[in-house]
């Protein structure tokens, strides 16, 4: 997955916006946009419960029959935790080699709301696990094909799904074509605000889209640490401390490898706080680090080391949360050049700051002699959305596929070259023809890996949790 010569001679000069946007036309020559809708379903190919089951090696044990349960819930839950199959597929697919800060695992439920560090509201990826330098058509391809089967979950037909994907490819390349002369200093302040959504929104969206978005806005403000007290915590003899409710959230003595957590606590801050700027640093230093508990979180997370640490500032009503999450291996490091970072946390954290550009205060990253790891605020006016339920319904998916290709054209204008991707994917209507067809593929594709899922489960082949957890 080399970057063409064309490219990388290309990148060696300083040329106008027009000469990128037709080095974009050009590489089409290599890759055109029709290869990108190819997909034939396969059944063999590296198999996904090999790579589930590999994945479960270098997790901690008993909680993978966790992640297993919340995959086996429906064949949206299966691709979200699906990650690594779905890397190993479009491996062997025609790519165009426009590198971007890719997320990595992109999908309809890895947007939100997160603040800036001057504390205002704004929209876009929330997720950046496995995110690694790549080709850009590979978060625009899982993104479309979670769109396609997200509208499945809802109960549409293939039309219906057919008209999500093409507004978020539609919305990615306008964005992209937009992005494309703004001032490089300009597009590292440019965000999804709240003042644009809205705008936007009373201008383009159905009435119930703006009420959703007005919800979930709502929402997010009033996520801070205050309302996790009395929440994830509780009073006791010694204070306010994490409240136990095993297995989901838990206070262990000892890590998997047998050493004490206290030990290894004291370790990993250090590390952590070393990675901080100074006014970070100090700022830190003013809160007293009162308790903390092992998390089970999402879905393709689960099984990795995942932390909430309880601080205390002034007083028990200046509460700080901070989320400390394991970095394993990206599950697109075989197929892209690995990057220079010493470790898997500070490839997250330098990921992040790419593709969000306004990541939170205490974002950080550090380092035991067991596991790599990144730290970010658990609360601080975050908000995710959802697919079905209380989420993402049939009357607002429309309205808001085209906020995910606006948010994922961001993300990659921030760490690619906005000119040369529009040139690419054009203003026509190919690239998106091309999504519609790669999408319906896929879905297929991922309903059999997920029949062939629950068939492991039964069989006893995978781990499988009967709780409802």
């Amino acid at each position: 997955m080399m970057p063409s010569k064309l490219y990388e001679s290309f990148l060696k000069k300083n040329p106008s916006p027009q000469e990128r946007f037709s080095l974009g036309k050009t590489i089409r020559k290599e890759v055109n946009r029709s290869s990108i809708g190819q997909f034939t379903e396969v059944s063999k190919r590296q198999d996904p419960i090999e790579i589930l089951l590999a994945q479960a090696k270098t997790r901690i044990p008993e909680y993978v029959p966790i992640r297993h349960a919340r995959m086996a819930v429906d064949p949206f839950a299966f691709f979200r935790g699906g990650a690594a199959t779905m890397a190993h597929d479009l491996a062997r697919l025609p790519s165009p080699s426009i590198k971007v800060q890719l997320c990595g695992d992109m999908h309809v439920s890895n947007f939100g709301f997160f603040s800036t560090t001057e504390h205002q509201l704004v929209f876009g990826i929330n997720d950046f696990d496995e995110t690694l330098p790549g080709n850009f058509d590979w978060d625009l391809k899982r993104l479309t094909a979670s769109a396609m089967i997200a509208s499945k979950l809802l109960g549409q037909n293939q039309a219906y799904g057919e008209d999500i994907v093409r507004n978020i490819s539609r919305a990615y390349r306008n964005n992209l074509h937009q992005y494309a002369s703004v001032p490089y200093i300009d597009l590292k302040r440019t965000y999804i605000d709240e003042k644009s959504l809205t705008s936007i929104a009373a201008k383009n969206a159905n009435a119930a889209s703006q009420k959703y978005l007005q919800s979930l806005l709502d929402k997010a403000r009033k996520n801070i640490g205050h309302g996790m007290l009395g929440k994830l915590t509780e009073l006791s003899d010694e204070g306010i401390r994490l409240i136990d409710n095993p297995p989901l959230i838990e206070h262990p003595q000892f890590s998997p490898h047998g050493r004490k957590i206290t030990e290894l606590n004291d370790e990993g801050i250090n590390s952590y706080i070393e990675s901080l700027a100074p006014d970070r640093r100090n700022l830190l230093a003013r809160y007293k680090w009162i308790d903390w508990a092992r998390k089970v979180v999402g879905v393709g997370s689960v099984g990795t080391g995942c932390w909430v640490m309880y601080f205390e500032g002034l007083d028990a009503n200046d509460p700080l949360f901070l989320q400390t999450k394991q970095a394993q291996k990206s599950v697109l490091a075989d197929f892209f050049p690995d990057t220079q970072f010493k470790s898997e946390g500070e490839r997250v954290v330098h990921g992040q700051c790419l593709i969000q550009g306004a990541p939170d205060l205490f974002l950080g990253f550090g380092k035991t002699a067991e596991t790599d790891f990144y730290v970010r605020q658990l609360r601080d006016m975050k908000g995710g959305i959802s697919v079905g339920g209380d989420g993402i319904n049939t009357k607002v998916f429309p309205d808001f596929a085209k906020l995910f290709g606006w948010a994922l054209a961001n993300a990659h204008a921030r760490s690619g070259d906005p000119a040369v991707l529009a040139g690419y994917c054009g203003k026509s209507e190919a690239l998106d023809d091309a999504l519609v067809k790669f999408s319906i593929a896929y879905s297929k594709q991922n309903e059999a890996d997920y029949a062939t899922f629950l068939k492991a489960i039964k069989s006893g082949k995978v781990s499988c949790s009967t709780e409802n957890f």
